[in-house]
């Protein structure tokens, strides 16, 4: 028996010879295997949304890294940069993970009733110790509690930062359940940001359905660009 291209299979025991008619009915049939499970198709991404989370890295981040990775997600970390200063390794993770990093305050405190100098030391020092731990050098930044002003702006800009807010608020910091924060992703449509943080439990176990939530609407977690501030294809 051969094939279509004429190549010769042995037929050494009338197992094998009906294994070899299965498979080419099967092809003329235009059954095919299942696919490895690597092969899978990827997702058709018909917008692109930007998922972050706020205040880390913590003990929670290990965590939550695991949730993103293992359904398919990506997401900003707007890290503190204390905690960035004081846990090196995860922030390495963050990148690792295939996460981006961005700027959020040295110590969270209300950018917009501090001096200039104030604000300045607060988003440098984040700067040089999100880069001193691995994480690159960020490009954006979110202010703590969402407040800014022409003077927060004006420090921003002069260390290349775009600011970065949302458009759909979890509300994981208010108690919001994980219901809740899933409903409020479902809000999220192309080019959005929904805010997040890294220590919420409930946070972290909306993933998974977060993930089914995006895929059914042909929506994929995205980089935010540092031209727009929109989600966008990662680069």
């Amino acid at each position: 028996m051969r094939h279509r291209t004429g190549t010769r299979i042995p037929l050494r025991s009338p197992v094998t010879r009906l294994a070899v008619v299965a498979a080419l009915a099967a092809g003329a049939l235009g059954v095919h295997a299942a696919e490895p499970a690597g092969a899978a198709q990827a997702a058709v991404c018909n917008g692109y949304v930007g998922l972050t989370y706020d205040d880390g890295p913590s003990g929670s981040t290990p965590a939550l890294l695991t949730a993103l990775r293992q359904n398919g997600l990506r997401a900003t970390m707007f890290n503190q940069g204390q905690y960035a200063a004081a846990n090196p390794a995860q922030v390495r993770a963050q990148v690792s993970a295939g996460m981006w990093v961005g700027n959020h305050s040295y110590t969270h405190p209300h950018l917009t009733q501090q001096s200039q100098a104030t604000i300045d030391s607060e988003i440098s020092r984040t700067q040089q110790a999100i880069a001193g731990a691995g994480g690159g050098t960020p490009r954006l930044f979110r202010p703590p509690y969402g407040e800014t002003n022409a003077t927060v702006r004006a420090v921003e800009a002069r260390y290349g930062l775009t600011e970065v807010l949302w458009q759909v608020d979890s509300q994981d910091w208010n108690g919001a359940s994980t219901d809740a924060i899933v409903a409020a992703a479902g809000r999220l449509t192309n080019g959005q940001v929904i805010l997040m943080h890294d220590w919420s439990a409930n946070s972290r176990a909306a993933i998974p359905r977060i993930a089914q939530g995006l895929a059914a609407r042909g929506l994929c977690a995205g980089m935010i660009s540092p031209q727009t501030g929109r989600a966008v294809a990662p680069g």
